[in-house]
């Protein structure tokens, strides 16, 4: 396991993540052998139940397991049942969660590369002082698109080319407007909709955007905004990450394709022809 944790730490240093995140091993013997590690987005029962049966000696999540204090581990608790599980079944759990949004290459440069952008650079940089401040590093990219799209083809091309959930992906903006340049954050954004307009993109693709914020956002003239499920945004950092952790000797990596998005039922209202009907007379 030193041997992985120590990949991890080298491209996610632990201090890189924010003061109210908790990452790094959570769960393990350091001196255990990893010979197959399972990367997810999210610990929950149904990806903890595909890395047994995977027969996974780790697990390494984007979302903490434990991000708040909990009194009890017991397992008559929702997280107590996972500990307990991972731990009778001797599968270490380890965390990268802001650290890895920070990082360069991190989640938000896995999300631009499924849009082709060019010329990346950070969407926000933490504060000065801050152990990320002065390089590349830093939340969110922003970059250019292969071609100019309408906001409404663009849409259509993130539903394309990220991973399929039922939340799918919607837009705020006019539909017929330009979009040559594009911000994306993984994960919940809509923190950074200042950033993404001093930016001075045309479009900004992240999740869990609210409707007020996003409705003043659009009336300060504001990019154009792509809503996608969170779940979506960040399941493509897994690919980079099983790459990574490929690179220490003799251990394998398994990829979680389980969506993890808490939504599950997706309806559109019918359009509705609204012509006056024909009458006689």
């Amino acid at each position: 396991m030193t041997d992985v944790v120590a990949e991890l730490e080298r491209r996610y240093p632990p201090v890189w993540a924010e003061e109210w995140d908790r990452v790094g091993l959570v769960l393990g013997e350091p001196a255990a052998p990893v010979r197959r590690v399972l990367c997810v987005v999210d610990v929950v029962p149904e990806t903890v139940a595909e890395a047994l049966a995977a027969g996974v000696d780790m697990i390494v999540s984007h979302h903490p397991l434990l991000l708040r204090g909990v009194s009890s581990v017991a397992p008559t608790t929702f997280k107590g049942r996972i500990v307990h599980q991972l731990i009778r079944a001797g599968v270490a759990l380890y965390v990268a969660h802001t650290n890895a949004d920070v990082a360069s290459p991190g989640v938000s440069d896995a999300l631009a590369a499924r849009f082709g952008l060019t010329g990346l650079r950070p969407l926000h940089r933490p504060p000065a002082g801050s152990p990320a401040h002065g390089d590349d590093r830093g939340v969110g990219r922003v970059g250019e698109l292969p071609r100019p799209m309408t906001l409404a083809e663009l849409t259509r091309h993130a539903a394309a080319v990220l991973p399929v959930t039922s939340w799918g992906v919607r837009a705020a903006g006019d539909p017929g407007r330009m979009v040559r340049t594009l911000a994306v954050s993984g994960g919940s954004g809509d923190s950074f909709l200042g950033a993404a307009t001093a930016a001075g993109v045309d479009a900004f693709l992240t999740a869990d955007l609210r409707h007020h914020p996003a409705g003043e956002h659009l009336a300060a003239d504001g990019p154009a905004l792509i809503d996608a499920a969170h779940w979506a945004t960040e399941r493509p950092w897994l690919d980079d990450l099983a790459a990574l952790l490929r690179e220490a000797p003799g251990v394998e990596t398994l990829v979680s394709d389980l969506d993890t998005d808490p939504w599950t039922v997706h309806a559109a209202a019918p359009v509705v022809d609204d012509k006056e009907p024909d009458r006689e007379g």
